[in-house]
């Protein structure tokens, strides 16, 4: 059956397209109307992906956030940086709890430990045998 959250149209991304967590790749940042329809115009910084069909509009929050992930606040260096989406259930607006959308850094992938090199063996000499 479907869930009337299912049936909201939306042409950003909103809690239910990320879920527990998306990888996405940053394809651009620019302004986009948010307005509903038949409202005066409301522009809003959002980021695009690769991966994904709309747009993250980003809030105080999330811009600072990849400002710390991707290491610039120039928007031009984020574009082809990877980084996690999740539904946090924390986030608040006007107040109240409302969840939303946060993004975080990937897990750096783990590398094998490198192999411990063989201790050397000097060879034994008839000195060195008690007997």
């Amino acid at each position: 059956m479907a869930k009337t959250s299912e049936m909201r149209e939306s042409k950003f991304l909103k809690q239910s397209d990320v879920g527990r967590g998306v990888l996405g790749t940053v394809e651009s940042v620019s302004q986009h109307n948010v307005a509903k329809e038949g409202a005066d115009h409301e522009m809003k910084w959002c980021m695009s992906f690769h991966e994904m069909d709309k747009p993250l509009v980003l809030n105080f929050t999330n811009i600072q956030l990849c400002e710390k992930i991707f290491g610039s606040d120039d928007t031009d260096d984020w574009v082809g940086q990877r980084v996690v989406l999740y539904a946090d259930p924390n986030v608040s607006f006007q107040g109240k709890l409302v969840g939303g959308i946060r993004l975080r850094a990937p897990k750096a992938t783990a590398l094998p430990p490198k192999p411990k090199p063989e201790p050397e063996i000097e060879p034994l000499t008839d000195e060195d045998i008690p007997f």
